[in-house]
């Protein structure tokens, strides 16, 4: 009389198989995750670059991040997520003079850095011809030349630098 069970040998040959299955799949799912975040931070990119468009069209050409004559990150972030006014000031509630934006809810983050803060570059400083690295800032801006970039070190699947986006 035959027993109806596995043979340890058979049992190793399934084990066997399916590691070697997961060894092929595993890495496509890595990719994927990698070139969705690629894609999120080229969506960001484009809607914060439009924004910022929107915005100096409303404001006879000036870049947001300016009041006066000062130029700063919570200047850039306010600009684009209250309501303004033609000089660029911010109040909470729309009225006949604070009548543009909200632009933007909040400043979307960088998916490779996790971080939305953004690096605000003076106007007398040159734009860094690299990231600064780190991941405490996500962004990097210089108003001065309408330059808004990812602050991502490293290259994406088809090698081109994030920093180029």
């Amino acid at each position: 009389m035959k027993a109806n069970a596995f043979t340890l040998v058979e049992i190793l040959i399934v084990v066997i198989i399916i590691g070697i299955l997961a060894a092929i799949v595993i890495p496509q799912f890595s990719s994927a995750a990698m070139e969705s975040q690629e894609a999120m931070m080229m969506e960001n990119l484009r809607v914060m670059r439009t924004q910022i468009s929107i915005y100096r069209a409303q404001h006879d050409g000036m870049a947001p991040g300016y009041k006066g004559a000062n130029l700063s990150e919570q200047n850039f972030i306010d600009q684009l997520t209250k309501f303004t006014d033609q000089n660029g000031n911010v109040d909470e509630s729309k009225s006949d003079v604070f009548r543009y934006g909200p632009y933007l809810s909040v400043i979307p983050e960088n998916p490779l850095t996790k971080a939305s803060a953004v690096q605000v570059i003076q106007n007398a400083d040159d734009m860094p011809a690299e990231p600064t690295g780190g991941n405490e800032i996500g962004w990097i801006y210089k108003a001065a030349e309408i330059d808004f970039r990812a602050n991502s070190v490293g290259n994406d699947l088809s090698g081109e630098s994030y920093y180029e986006y």
